[in-house]
């Protein structure tokens, strides 16, 4: 059964993710930022490009969730003791579409580990062979950044998909009573 303690926990723990996002993003972009100007190593330069553009996305969706999750909690609250309908046609649709996206972006994230996993995998150095592995550096370090950055993000949206599907599975009996 759906209490307004629910709907407060969700929101809550949805926004201290949503700053967990926001500090990753952040840190990434200033170990981006250290390496491409610190480094004249190219795995450096590399890694700094996936670092940098999903840091950007996980800076983008920290915000955008924490800026507006007090406002939902607050609606949906409001909403759960003066308009109970409005969780039917509003939240439960929302939280459908929510669930809906995060399948989408497991799978982007899984494709994103894949392609990062076999950059490093196809342009690891290559010990005692040749010490020069030239623009190999490059590679390597995009397919470890990418890889490292992708299995963040599927293991954030992991626990935030579980949340969610708890929170709509009990919008859902909410509804239905």
């Amino acid at each position: 059964m759906l209490t307004k303690t629910d709907i407060e926990k969700y929101f809550i723990a949805e926004k201290q993710e949503s700053l967990v996002f926001l500090i990753v993003g952040i840190i990434a972009i200033t170990l981006a930022l250290i390496g491409l100007f610190a480094s004249k190593n190219g795995i450096y330069k590399g890694a700094a490009i996936p670092l940098i553009l999903i840091a950007l996305i996980q800076i983008t969706v920290g915000f955008t969730i924490y800026k507006r999750s007090d406002a939902d909690r607050t609606r949906v609250v409001y909403a759960y003791d003066m308009a109970p309908n409005d969780l039917k046609s509003k939240e439960l649709v929302r939280m459908q579409i929510v669930n809906k996206n995060f399948v989408i972006y497991r799978y982007v994230e899984i494709v994103f580990a894949l392609v990062g996993i076999g950059l490093a995998i196809f342009f690891k150095p290559k010990l005692g062979i040749d010490d020069n592995w030239g623009s190999n550096k490059f590679w390597f370090g995009l397919g470890i950044a990418l890889a490292l950055q992708a299995l963040i993000m599927l293991g954030a949206d992991y626990f935030a998909e579980k949340r969610a599907l708890k929170y709509t599975k009990l919008l859902q009996e909410f509804v239905n009573k």
